[in-house]
Order: structure tokens, then sequence, then C-alpha cells
């Protein structure tokens, strides 16, 4: 097991690493039969024989990945390579803040306050892929930003699949906290660099403290020979705003678990996401947002472009707890379907047991808006160009709240790439 040559059996952390995979043998692999996973199957991908710890040392140079950072402008990186670690493409630092790596934090005893503190304590112990993630993780970012601190750029986790493998399985593990008055900027992608089947599993928990702002964008624009199940906790204290934004473009099955529980009131939650995907992708975004707290708010808005044979799922889902009054929560999803053989299942939920509370959700599912088209190419707008201005225009609301002018720049580029077209702009 990870890490267990270097853990003493007596550790906190061996019986959290132990609890877990006997958590993961009773419920084994989610299916469908699972009202989470009605529309999602992994019975295709699960027939891979993956090799779960590489054999080999797989090194890259920088001109071969350059092209997946965001080197307009410098950041602190945290890159591995089919799992490891490479110091060669990374940037870290211990200088008022802690980025560096999860094995260090999880082995060395000057981290073990904080590690008994946070690990694995709002994640959860039922879902069986979490808990997998938790007995077998063998490397991630550890992300620490005590107090009053403002990390002085943002901070890049690049998970790269070499391909080296015939079939790989990552299962990372990110920690993050980030202290009261504390702000940070954090972008994560999962890249692999040839068509040999990789499966990703990981698990981020996030820890904002009171007045803390935490800024996180999940960028998956992989080979449609990955799949990544992405599972995302959040524990937000009073006053704290954490924003989520998710680009779903690539690979094959994408399934995102985002849960945000609040623990303290005017805490702001936001989480967005555009998915625009072709052929026969799959992206499923299953939400959470645990309001147990007065005076709250949280905002929901995923956009999603669906085209070829390609299924999208929405499942949102905003529970308000009685204790929870003056709760604000919205929810928007909007879908658009290219062709005749594209679906999306959307299911958006409110448990509501309090009773002064302002809580809308709302989703639409259609086609694009045929006299806006027509009025465009009467404008002398060829019909390519003017279905893309219009998709564009249609996650624009997303793209808007990006923080990071660079980051916006690139989504931007990403999607007038995925639209096939040129869209013009200034960028």
């Amino acid at each position: 097991m990870a890490f267990e040559e270097q853990i003493d059996v007596t550790s906190h952390l061996h019986e959290v690493r132990t609890s877990a995979i006997k958590n993961f043998e009773n419920k084994g692999f989610p299916t469908k039969k699972e009202e989470a996973w009605k529309y999602t199957s992994l019975n295709a991908i699960l027939k891979n024989e993956y090799s779960v710890f590489p054999k080999h040392e797989n090194a890259i140079e920088f001109a071969e990945v350059k092209k997946y950072f965001l080197h307009e402008i410098d950041t602190y990186k945290v890159i591995f390579v089919d799992g490891k670690f490479s110091s060669f493409l990374s940037a870290t630092t211990h200088d008022g803040i802690d980025v560096c790596l999860m094995s260090s934090a999880l082995t060395k005893p000057k981290y073990k306050m904080v590690i008994d503190e946070y690990f694995n304590k709002i994640a959860s112990k039922d879902e069986s892929l979490t808990t997998l993630n938790t007995a077998f993780a063998n490397e991630g970012a550890y992300i620490n930003i005590p107090k009053s601190k403002i990390a002085d750029k943002p901070i890049e986790i690049i998970y790269f699949s070499t391909g080296v493998e015939n079939a790989l399985m990552v299962q990372p593990r990110n920690l993050v906290i980030v202290g009261e008055n504390a702000h940070v900027q954090i972008i994560e992608r999962h890249q692999s660099l040839n068509e040999n089947p990789v499966l990703t599993n990981a698990v981020t928990e996030i820890f904002a403290q009171k007045r803390a702002i935490v800024d996180y964008y999940k960028i998956q624009n992989d080979l449609q020979s990955s799949n990544l199940i992405d599972n995302t906790y959040i524990s937000q204290k009073q006053e704290s705003r954490v924003s989520v934004h998710t680009f779903s473009f690539g690979g094959n099955i994408t399934r995102n678990n985002l849960n945000f529980y609040h623990f303290g009131e005017r805490i702001d939650s936001t989480l967005k996401g555009i998915t625009i995907i072709g052929d026969k992708q799959h992206v499923d975004h299953y939400t959470l947002v645990h309001h147990a707290s007065p005076n709250c708010e949280s905002h929901q808005n995923y956009k999603t472009i669906l085209a070829d044979s390609a299924t999208g799922v929405f499942n949102g889902k905003i529970f308000v707890e009685k204790e929870a009054q003056k709760t604000d929560a919205f929810q928007q999803n909007n879908n658009i379907l290219i062709g005749d053989k594209a679906t999306i299942n959307a299911k958006p939920q409110l448990e509501i047991f309090a009773d002064d509370v302002k809580c809308s959700h709302g989703c639409t599912i259609g086609q694009l808006d045929e006299s806006a088209m027509f009025y465009m190419q009467q404008r002398g707008i060829p019909k390519k160009e003017a279905k893309a201005l219009l998709m564009y225009a249609f996650s624009n609301e997303v793209i808007e709240s990006i923080k990071i002018p660079e980051l916006k720049q690139r989504i931007t580029k990403i999607i007038a790439n995925k639209l096939g077209v040129n869209l013009g702009f200034d960028l």
C-alpha cells in the first residue's frame, strides 16, 4: 500500500487507510443501479488491465508539454508524470506559503498536526471511489496558505500521463488549506500525451477558513482515450468565498463530483462550468451545496453544448438545513444539443427544511436559435461563424467570471478551437 513502508502501523493515517480499503471492498465500483450513477456506466473503462504503480521513471522535456502550462504569467507549479513528482518541471515554495507534495506532508513529522486535523476530514467515507483513493493515493499537491497571506501568483497542478504503460490508473490526492483572510488561485489539469488508456481517480480536499478566498479552476481537455473521476470536497467557514470553475472539453468519460459544506454564516459558494463535447464523449456533473448555517449564498451556473452522439449529465443538489434561514441559493443549467443524437440528462434538486429562504433553479434544453442564425447570415456572417458566435455567446457568462486574465484568454482559445473557428477576438 502506498506510503505504508514509511508509516507507523499504529498511526492515525494507517487506520484511515485500512478503514478506507474495507469500505471500498464492501461497496466496490459504483454501478448504474445507484441513483447517483444512474446515467454513467464505468463498465467499459474498467475492462482494461491498469497498472496502478508505474514500473518506470518517465521523464519528459519541457518543450513537449510547454503548451499545457499557463506560460503567459509566472506561476508556482506542482507537476506529476505518471503519478510521480517531477522536480524538473515543478516550481514549489516554502517561502511564506507551502506549495509542495502530499507525500512529504503525509510522512514528515513537522506536518503531522496539520495532517491529523485535515486529511480525510471532509472527503466522503462512503463514496466508494473516494475511499479507493484514500486507501491507495500515492502522491498529489499539498498547499497551505497561512493566515492573512495572499499567494503572490497562481498555482498550477498538472498530472501528465506519458502512455509508456499500456494502461495506467493514477489516484492523485490534493489537500488545500487556506487560512483566515488568506487568498489563493489554483489551476488543475490532467493531460495524457498519447492514446494509451488512462483512468484518473482524483480526490481534492479544500478547507477555507474565516474570510478566506479561493478561486479554483479545473481544465479538462484530455485525449479521448482518457477517463477522469474527480472528487472535490470543500469545507467553508464564516465569511469565506470559494469559487470552482470546471471546463470540460476532452476525455472519454468525465465525472465531476463537487461538494460544498458550510460551517458558518455569510459564506459564498460559486460553482460554474462549461462543457463542449462531441463524438461519443460523456461528461457527468454531480454537485452538492449543503447549507447548514444562516445568511449564506450559493450560485451554480452550468452551460453545456453537445454534438454528435455525446451525452451529458447534470445532477445539481441544494440542501438547506432547518437552521439555515436567510439562505440565498441559485442554480441554473442550460443545454444546447447540436443534431439529433446528442443526449442530456438533467436533474436539478432542492431539499429545503428552512422556511425563510430564497432558492431557485432553472434548466433549459434546446437547439440554436434559427432566427438568430438567419439574422447573422443576412448580415454577411457565414453559417459556420454565426453558429460559433452564438455558442460562444451562450458560454460567455461563465467565461467572464474567470479572474485570471491569461486563463480567460486560454479558455477562449480552447473554445474557439473546439468550435472549429477563429472567433477573431483581440486576445
